[in-house]
């Protein structure tokens, strides 16, 4: 996250007062949108943690989501390489476009990891839902062993498909759908598990 230092050594003369703003979906990567920030809609970004930008249009801050309440609730922000444009991440309450899409490029499909998350999304949608309709609300409402055996059965069924070359791509799906109700019935997610693999990293 930007210090007040950082803050202060951008570039705000470039633009007049303002810098371009990309916007990206703190759970899958995707880039949402596109706004422009001067100091004050940093500053009021990172004090109550919802993106506010200046709005060109109105000559002032305008928070986003501040009609709609589809607010984008901050995760962290960034300066680039020559101080000129802010990466912000953030997480989306609803359709970020006004016009009723995820983005405001449209529905663009999901890279990889943002599918996985998507997933897992939906699987905790499903944790209050209706066990006679829902194989996924079967597993979560039942006993944590039961999942447990199915994350075992998944992988040794992987594993025997990897051998024989035989449906691995759609033994490996099972093992991950499983894995994430799995997570999810511990009480865990794939965030964590994806902040487990960046520490290892490090």
């Amino acid at each position: 996250m930007l210090n007040a230092e950082q803050i202060k050594d951008l570039d705000w003369a470039k633009g007049d007062g303002l810098l371009p703003a990309v916007v990206q979906d703190a759970r899958d990567g995707r880039v949402l949108m596109l706004g422009y920030m001067n100091a004050e809609a940093l500053e009021k970004t990172l004090a109550d943690g919802r993106v506010t930008f200046f709005s060109r249009s109105k000559q002032r801050l305008w928070t986003k989501g501040e009609t709609s309440g589809h607010v984008l609730a901050l995760v962290d922000v960034a300066g680039d390489c020559d101080r000129d444009t802010l990466l912000v991440q953030a997480i989306p309450n609803g359709p970020t476009c006004h016009l009723g899409t995820a983005t405001c490029f449209g529905d663009t499909s999901w890279p990889p990891v943002g599918l996985l998350a998507r997933l897992q999304a939906l699987i905790e949608s499903r944790r209050d839902g209706d066990p006679e309709r829902s194989y996924t609300t079967r597993l979560l409402q039942g006993d944590l062993a039961r999942c447990a055996q199915k994350v075992g059965e998944e992988g040794v069924e992987t594993a025997l498909a990897a051998v024989t070359g035989n449906k691995l791509t759609e033994e490996a799906a099972d093992l991950v759908y499983h894995l994430l109700v799995c997570l999810t019935a511990a009480g865990s997610s794939l965030d964590q598990v994806l902040d487990e693999l960046k520490q290892r990293r490090g």
